[in-house]
């Protein structure tokens, strides 16, 4: 049995003509020969009446005191709309179909409502489904606990549905439909000349997501790399194959035509402010300090630079008064410089290049943008600038790795 996940997003079940574009890949996928699971997210977007962040609105207007768990119970329902409104269409086209919520796919969670974590999939009760003939559409973003307690994943929840549920069943592929033709190489509300990209590799992907990039999310795309369950992302709206998501190892497979790449793309996230800390005299733990006062207080940090005189790290803008305070309190005078963003260049190529960095550091002072922060791995570059210069920056990166070249 050849099984084939397929994800379709809000945006791709909004409206009538959507929803139709949608069964029309389902229909084609079937004629393919393929078993399919379809999972589906909330119709919409926020302010539309089935979206999840709609239904928060609704309790918020509403005491604002609903805990968890019930929270969880609400929001689930939004995915079993979509689902229940996709079958109606695909048995009125005599395709014959049947409704698998988290909990009676066997998706198996744990108990941290609003953000739980798949702990197993029993794929039992599906196969026999797929091998009844039937297309089985699991609501995404949901599971239960042991105890049956209904549970919700967290933001880009439906993504990690599909990749666990493609690697539960061992699909040969999972397909995420979106509204765009598939990963780009930046922003296009920011670059004019992004590229969409045939391929990339997991760890490229999990890092233009977690720095910015909101294709996909990046659980989704880890938990399909622990068993290399290829992923495509791809447009609702087009016939276009979108972006391949696999491992370097498959990319570098003889039939796959794979260009040497150095980069891939230029991500970015703003609202983003930069904290420094700097050492009093012949305090040797400041370091320790300033990072367990943030914890302690539920802040995260990012952008970390460590050194013998102090620290310097990023929070969200939201954040920084609150962690004003507590250095504050803890009788330092940090430097605190708000309204910034960090851009990232990605790409598996970079590591063990010589010259990347100066490649950077050429783009952004020809643009006269000043580098604040700076770090990388083995596959990211990370600048932190002033965030009235973000969008510049992106574009002045861009074209410095020729990347409206790029496919």
């Amino acid at each position: 049995m050849r099984i084939l996940v397929q994800k379709f997003g809000g945006s791709s079940l909004t409206t009538a003509d959507c929803r139709n574009r949608a069964i029309r890949h389902i229909e084609r996928a079937l004629t393919e020969g393929y078993s399919l699971v379809v999972v589906v997210s909330a119709m919409g977007r926020k302010g539309e009446p089935y979206a999840t962040d709609t239904l928060l609105e609704l309790v918020s207007s509403n005491g604002n005191s609903l805990p968890k768990r019930e929270t969880d119970m609400l929001l689930h329902t939004g995915e079993i709309i979509s689902a229940s409104v996709l079958v109606s269409m695909l048995n009125q086209r005599g395709i014959e179909s049947i409704i698998l919520t988290g909990g009676q796919a066997n998706i198996v969670t744990t108990d941290d409502y609003s953000n739980a974590q798949i702990l197993s999939i029993d794929g039992t009760r599906i196969k026999r489904e797929l091998e009844g003939g039937k297309v089985v559409v699991v609501p995404g973003f949901q599971g239960r606990t042991e105890d049956w307690e209904i549970t919700t994943l967290g933001r880009g929840g439906s993504d990690t549905t599909a990749t666990a549920l493609g690697v539960a069943l061992e699909a040969e592929m999972v397909d995420i439909f979106t509204d765009v033709e598939g990963i780009m190489t930046a922003d296009p509300r920011l670059v004019a000349d992004a590229k969409p990209l045939d391929t990339v590799t997991y760890t490229e992907i999990c890092n233009m997501a977690h720095l910015g990039a909101k294709v996909i999310h990046p659980r989704a795309v880890e938990i399909a790399m622990q068993t290399n369950v290829p992923i495509r992302v791809r447009s609702t709206f087009s016939d276009d194959p979108g972006t391949l998501v696999t491992s370097i190892n498959e990319l570098n497979d003889p039939h796959h035509h794979v260009r040497d790449r150095l980069v891939v793309g230029i991500a970015h996230v703003a609202n983003i402010t930069q904290i420094k800390v700097f050492a009093k005299d012949g305090q040797y733990d400041t370091q320790l300090q300033v990072f367990k006062a943030m914890a302690n207080h539920g802040i995260s940090v990012d952008f970390i630079n460590v050194n013998p005189r102090g620290v310097a790290y990023t929070v969200h803008d939201q954040m920084a008064d609150k962690a004003t305070a507590i250095l504050t309190a803890m009788d330092y005078e940090p430097v605190v410089m708000p309204h910034c963003a960090k851009v990232s260049v990605i790409g598996a190529g970079i590591a063990g290049v010589p010259g990347v960095m100066a490649q950077i550091v050429e783009a952004l002072t020809k643009e006269d943008i000043q580098i604040l922060q700076s770090a990388d791995s083995h596959t990211t570059i990370w600048v932190l600038v002033p965030e009235a210069d973000m969008a510049k920056a992106v574009r002045a990166l861009h074209q410095q790795f020729k990347l409206h070249l790029s496919r």
